[in-house]
């Protein structure tokens, strides 16, 4: 009995978008390098504290040191046009209107996990933006990475057992990334993602940024500006290194 073939068409995808751009690792990590020791000198009031109350010095165990906002600081600008152009190429390739819109870096922070291991991030996504990502300065395949989550509560709600978890297939619940300094990745915000428990073998530090889409009418009534077109110019894309390798497996 022969079977009948179904034509297949698949909808409401999950895109994560990979690409290698170790030129600016150097002077971003060297830039980062006030705003960490600063976000460590803050932590150790807690760490004191935590000492007292518990007894014993477990040092910054489980944090993740975090920075003051990166937006406007000096040495930062190339990167945010980057960011900012390549998130408006992807929306604009997503089939989004963006004619009237701008894009804009709501955030921007570098981070840092614990010395003495146990720094993560919980499961999360990012609220008002449109899309997010991560510029990793120090990594490797000793450290932690991101994990993302599929974003369908009605899938995750129902879901069956896999076949293969370390296969990426229709089934997977989760997609992680080792990543290298030089790496980023950028995806819609509304994609949980999380970040595994590390282990401090190595150091562990990357930029974190959110963009926005903002109405250009928006812009002009907030801030009195003239309007321009020059930040909705489609710039050169920056998709051609799609990652479709084991960078995407379990």
């Amino acid at each position: 009995m022969s079977k009948d073939k179904l034509t297949e068409s698949w909808y409401f995808a999950s895109p994560i978008y990979f690409i290698h751009k170790p030129e600016w690792v150097t002077d971003l990590d060297k830039l980062s390098n006030t705003y960490i020791k600063l976000a460590k000198e803050k932590n150790k009031n807690f760490i004191d504290e935590r000492n007292k109350s518990w007894g014993g010095d477990k040092k910054d165990h489980g944090l993740v040191h975090h920075s003051t906002s990166l937006i406007g600081r000096p040495g930062f600008k190339k990167f945010t046009d980057y960011i900012e152009a390549t998130t408006w190429n992807l929306l604009d390739e997503q089939g989004y209107a963006l004619n009237n819109y701008k894009i804009f870096t709501t955030e921007m922070w570098v981070q840092e996990f614990a010395e003495a291991g146990g720094g993560h991030h919980a499961l999360h996504t990012h609220y008002n933006g449109h899309m997010s990502g991560f510029y990793f300065l120090k990594a490797s395949e000793k450290t932690s990475l991101p994990i993302f989550d599929d974003p369908r509560a009605g899938k995750v709600m129902n879901d069956l057992p896999q076949k293969d978890p370390n296969s990426i297939t229709p089934a997977s619940a989760q997609v992680n990334y080792t990543v290298r300094p030089g790496d980023l990745i950028i995806f819609n915000s509304y994609l949980p993602h999380q970040f595994r428990v590390d282990d401090a073998y190595e150091p562990f530090r990357f930029i974190h940024f959110n963009c926005r889409a903002i109405p250009i009418n928006d812009v002009l009534s907030k801030y009195g500006e003239k309007r321009t077109d020059d930040r909705n110019e489609k710039f050169e894309s920056h998709l051609d290194e799609k990652t479709t390798d084991d960078r995407n497996k379990k």
